[in-house]
C-alpha cells in the first residue's frame, strides 16, 4: 500500500513498492545516484595521487635506510668513536649507487643484441676499466695530499655524484649524447669515494674492534642500503620512468654528503700517524708495501679473476647449453647459478661483520685455497650442484678476501700514502676481474673446457702465491720487516689517537 500523500505528488510508479529502511521508516525514497559523464576520466587527479604516493614512499624508504644503518652501526663503541656515522655515509653511498644502476638499466649500457652479445660484453669490460685508469694515477695521489680534509673529500665525492645524477636524469629523458660521459663521471666519483672511505676508516676505529669487523659492518650496511634503495628506485622507475630513479639517487647522495661533512673532527687528525716507513724501496716514488699486503693483493687478484670468469662464462653457458631438463627455464637456471655468487657475497659480508677474525693474512690465503679446491671439484664433476657450490664459495671468498685486504692496507700502510695504495689495489682487482671476463668470452662455451681451464689456472696461481708468501721468491731489498708478523703497529695505542695524544707509533 502506498504511503499517504504519495499519490498527490504523482512522483511514484504505482506498481513499485516504496523502499524500506532498516529503521522501519516507510515512504522515503532514495535519490538516484548521479551518472558519471561518458568519455575518458580526467587523468590529473590520478596522476597527482600517484605522485603523492611516490613521494611518501620515497620519504619512508629513505628514512628506512637511515634507521637500519643507524641500528647496525652503533655497537661496540662505534657510536662514540664516530665509526657509526661513517657506516651511515657508506649506506647512503651504496644506496645511491644502486639507484643509479637501476636508472641506467635498459639504456644503451645494458642493451645488447643477441648476435652481438660477445662483442658488446668485451666493450663493456673495457669501459669498466676507464674509471680506474683515472682513480689510480690521478685521484689517489691527489686525495693523499689533502688527507687532513677527509670529511670534505668524502662529502665532495658524494656531492659530485648528486649533481651528476640530476644532470643524468635529464640526459636520459632527452636521449642526450651526454649520457655516457656523465655516467662515466659518476663511476669515477664512486671509485674515488671508495678509496677515500677506506683510507679514513682507521681513524674512527673504536678500541677492541678489528679492522676486518669494521670493514664488514660497513659492507653490511652498504648491502642493506642498496636493497632498500633498489626497491625505492624500482618504484620510482615504475611510476615515473628511469629518470626518477636517478633523482632518487640525487636525494640519497645529498643526504650522504651532509652526513659526511658531519663526521667527527677525529677523521681529519694526523695524530698517531707515522710519517713514513722504515723500508728500503727501489726507485724514487715507489710505494713500499709489506709482504703481507703484497701476498693479499696477489691472492685477491686470483679471487677476483675467478669471480669475473664465472659470472660471464656461466651466463653464456646457461644460455647456449643449459642443463638437461632446464631448456625451457633458462632464466631460472641463470638466477640459481649467478644468484649463488650473490648469496656468497652476502654471507662473506656477514661473516666479516660478525666473526672475530684475528689474522687477515690467513683469511686471504685460506679463501684462495678454498676457491682452487671447489674449482677442481667443478672441473671433475660439473653439474647444477657443483655450479651453485663454486659460485657460492667464490662469492664468499671474494668478499672475505677483500675485507681482509682492506684491513691489511689500513693497518700496514702509513696515512700519507694510504689512499694511493687503495686506488692502485682497486685498479689491480678490477683488472683481474676484467681479465677473467675476457677469458670467459673468448674461449669456447663448453663446460669441460671452461672449468678445467679455471681450475688449472687457479691452482697454479694459488701455488705461486703460497710460495711467494713463504719468502722463497720474495726479491731482496723490498721487504724491511718480518713478513709473517701479524701486527707491525704493535704498541700503537688507538685510544691515544682518539684522545688526540702526542706520541706516535714506532717506525715499522
Amino acid at each position: 500500500m502506498p504511503a499517504p500523500g504519495a499519490a498527490a505528488h504523482g512522483m511514484m510508479d504505482p506498481m513499485e513498492d516504496p523502499p524500506r529502511h532498516p529503521g522501519g521508516t516507510r515512504g522515503r525514497r532514495t535519490r538516484p545516484l548521479p551518472r558519471r559523464p561518458s568519455g575518458p576520466e580526467p587523468s590529473h587527479p590520478q596522476s597527482s595521487s600517484r605522485t603523492r604516493r611516490a613521494g611518501r614512499g620515497m620519504a619512508h624508504g629513505i628514512g628506512a635506510v637511515g634507521r637500519v644503518a643507524r641500528r647496525a652501526s652503533s655497537a661496540q663503541g662505534a657510536g662514540e668513536s664516530g665509526l657509526s656515522r661513517l657506516i651511515e655515509v657508506h649506506a647512503f653511498s651504496n644506496a645511491g649507487d644502486a639507484a643509479v644502476a637501476i636508472g641506467l638499466a635498459g639504456t644503451v649500457f645494458f642493451a645488447a643484441p643477441g648476435d652481438k652479445a660477445r662483442t658488446q660484453t668485451l666493450l663493456f669490460l673495457l669501459l669498466t676499466m676507464l674509471p680506474f685508469a683515472i682513480v689510480a694515477p690521478l685521484v689517489g695521489p691527489l686525495l693523499d695530499r689533502f688527507r687532513h680534509g677527509r670529511r670534505w673529500a668524502l662529502g665532495g665525492t658524494l656531492a659530485i655524484r648528486a649533481f651528476l645524477c640530476w644532470v643524468l636524469a635529464q640526459a636520459v629523458e632527452d636521449h642526450s649524447t651526454w649520457l655516457f660521459p656523465v655516467a662515466l663521471c659518476v663511476l669515477v666519483s664512486s671509485k674515488a669515494y671508495l678509496v677515500t672511505r677506506s683510507a679514513a676508516a682507521p681513524r674512527l676505529l673504536p678500541e677492541g674492534m678489528s679492522l676486518v669487523t669494521a670493514n664488514g659492518r660497513m659492507s653490511l650496511a652498504g648491502v642493506v642500503g642498496a636493497i632498500v634503495a633498489g626497491g625505492l628506485a624500482g618504484l620510482a622507475t615504475k611510476l615515473g620512468g628511469a629518470s626518477w630513479s636517478l633523482r632518487v639517487a640525487f636525494v640519497l647522495f645529498t643526504i650522504g654528503t651532509i652526513l659526511a661533512i658531519m663526521l667527527p673532527p677525529r677523521v681529519d687528525s694526523s695524530v698517531g700517524e707515522s710519517g713514513g716507513i722504515a723500508m728500503r724501496g727501489r726507485g724514487r716514488g715507489r710505494v713500499p708495501l709489506t709482504a703481507d699486503v703484497i701476498s693479499a693483493l696477489r691472492a685477491n687478484a686470483g679471487l677476483r679473476w675467478l669471480s669475473g670468469f664465472l659470472m660471464l662464462f656461466m651466463a653464456f653457458l646457461m644460455r647456449e647449453h643449459p642443463f638437461a631438463g632446464w631448456e625451457q627455464k633458462q632464466a631460472l637456471l641463470l638466477a640459481l647459478v649467478l644468484g649463488a655468487a650473490g648469496v656468497g657475497n652476502g654471507l662473506g659480508t656477514v661473516m666479516g661483520a660478525v666473526l672475530k677474525i684475528a689474522s687477515p693474512r690467513v683469511i686471504v690465503l685460506a679463501t684462495l685455497v678454498a676457491d682452487a679446491v671447489v674449482a677442481v671439484y667443478a672441473a671433475i664433476s660439473f653439474g647444477l650442484t657443483s655450479a651453485i657450490i663454486v659460485g657460492l664459495v667464490a662469492g664468499v671468498g671474494q668478499q672475505l678476501g677483500k675485507l681482509a685486504l682492506d684491513s691489511l692496507i689500513q693497518d700496514r700502510v702509513p696515512d700519507h700514502m694510504r689512499t694511493s695504495v687503495f686506488g692502485r689495489s682497486e685498479t689491480l682487482l678490477q683488472l683481474s676481474w676484467v681479465l677473467g671476463g675476457i677469458v670467459a668470452v673468448v674461449i669456447p662455451t663448453r663446460a669441460d673446457v671452461g672449468m678445467i681451464l679455471a681450475a688449472v689456472l687457479l691452482v697454479v696461481w694459488a701455488f705461486f702465491v703460497l710460495l711467494w708468501h713463504s719468502g722463497r721468491s720474495v726479491r731482496g731489498g723490498t721487504i724491511g720487516h718480518d713478513p709473517v708478523h701479524d701486527s707491525p703497529t704493535e704498541g700503537f695505542d688507538r685510544r691515544q689517537v682518539m684522545r688526540e695524544g702526542r706520541s706516535a707509533p714506532p717506525e715499522w
